[in-house]
């Protein structure tokens, strides 16, 4: 094997899988790094409508009708009380054939079929392969160091490396560029629940988004097999009240505040492990540097209460791969070339994080919204699907009368070197 590549992939999952698809496109030279072994677990289950993209330049789309995931048309939220909004279908607004159907998904599986995809395009990826090193010449990012199955060390190189490693950010730990949302620190317990209730007909597949005292909320995520993915996600020390620590405690003690998941559940029996993650949404001060390029988690990772994280890291990686070959095709992998592809994935997360912080406000309710400025539904419908990169002023300033907005975070940019800082005074 090589160790010689036009772009090295530092891991596997989706925003990972989808450069590595579009850069072997491409007719890239590309060599992934995937430190698991595929199928492996994963949670961030489910789809939301403007995945469509993505998923059709990938060549996705027949994949996924041919699965067995099942089809998701819907969101609903629903009060603590157990009281459940209309249900709001995607094709109300997008297209039926297309956008308005996607999927709850099982990772594992999703992600195996994302990686498989990459290699049918001509991708080299090496499972149980532990990147441990970026290797530098100067300022600039040349290639990595990286444990093989066998534990041996071996140093692969590239004009250009792509950090999708996911919520460990390998690479933006390592250089300080790692920032945490000063508000959105939430904590995460889930775990899982087969032969429990579901909504009938096409709702089946629904999303639901239940409510908990003190902002709080579960997810409800359908799956294929009977099983269902359900988590609770609100301020630790809600969660914590009383000096409860344990996950299922914590869970099961939740469970009782929402009579519409209390009810679901009842005939269901709890399945596997219960997990724990207060590794919210946090960014990175710079998209990359000279060889270096941050793609999907790693470049931030976004609390997941509109289900955002499959869609960016998708959409990220298709972007990240066509902006990778023009830097090589222009012979220039500096990080002043991924300006646009920087601003246009900021643009689209800050975006979103402004409806997460607005909804965790107390003061606020998107019918509020709606009921004053109806038209505004239309934006509301789209950010949540995830159009997340058009104009919504409009929308900001409508929602300013019940919570704050926030600016946005000082983050994204290019580091450049200091030569070409030098030059550009």
């Amino acid at each position: 094997m090589s160790d010689q590549w036009d772009a090295i992939l530092i891991g596997g999952g989706p925003a990972g899988a989808s450069a590595a698809a579009v850069l072997s496109e491409h007719g890239r030279k590309v060599l992934v790094l995937e430190r698991e072994k595929f199928p492996r677990y994963h949670v961030g289950e489910s789809l939301i409508p403007f995945t469509y993209a993505p998923l059709e330049r990938l060549g996705m789309i027949s994949k996924l009708r041919q699965s067995a995931f099942l089809k998701k048309y819907s969101v609903q939220f629903v009060s603590p009380s157990g009281s459940a909004s209309q249900p709001f279908y995607f094709f109300t607004r997008y297209d039926r054939e297309t956008i308005a159907q996607t999927w709850q998904v099982l990772r594992s599986e999703f992600d195996q079929l994302n990686l498989d995809n990459a290699r049918e395009k001509g991708a080299t990826v090496l499972e149980e392969t532990r990147v441990t090193e970026l290797l530098k010449e100067g300022e600039a990012v040349v290639g990595v160091r990286a444990e093989l199955r066998d534990g041996t060390q071996r140093e692969f190189r590239a004009p250009i490396t792509l950090d999708c490693s996911g919520k460990e950010a390998f690479s933006t730990v390592r250089q300080g560029w790692r920032t945490k949302d000063p508000y959105l620190n939430k904590v995460a317990v889930w775990t899982y629940y087969k032969g429990s209730k579901r909504e009938p007909d096409i709702a089946e597949g629904a999303t639901t988004v239940a409510f908990v005292p003190e902002k709080g909320w579960f997810w409800h995520i359908p799956q294929h097999d009977d099983m269902v993915s359900v988590g609770v996600v609100a301020e630790g020390k809600y969660l914590t009240r009383g000096g409860v620590k344990s996950p299922k405690d914590i869970f099961h003690r939740e469970v009782t505040q929402n009579a519409w998941i209390q009810d679901h559940l009842s005939t269901g029996q709890q399945v596997g492990d219960y997990y724990l993650t207060n590794e919210y949404s946090f960014h990175s001060k710079h998209c990359g540097s000279q060889g270096l390029l941050l793609v999907g988690d790693a470049f931030a990772f976004l609390d997941p209460v509109f289900s955002s994280g499959l869609m960016l890291a998708l959409k990220s990686g298709v972007m990240a791969g066509d902006a990778v070959h023009a830097a090589l095709a222009a012979g220039d992998v500096s990080p002043e070339r991924f300006t646009d592809y920087a601003n246009t994935l900021r643009e689209g997360i800050e975006n979103m994080r402004k409806l997460v912080y607005a909804f965790y406000n107390p003061n606020f309710s998107f019918r509020q919204v709606t009921d004053k400025y109806p038209h505004l539904g239309a934006d509301i419908t789209d950010c949540l699907s995830g159009d997340v990169n058009k104009d919504f002023s409009r929308l900001w300033d409508a929602i300013r009368e019940w919570a704050p907005i926030p600016d946005d975070l000082p983050i994204g940019q290019p580091l450049v070197s200091r030569e070409a800082a030098v030059a550009a005074q």
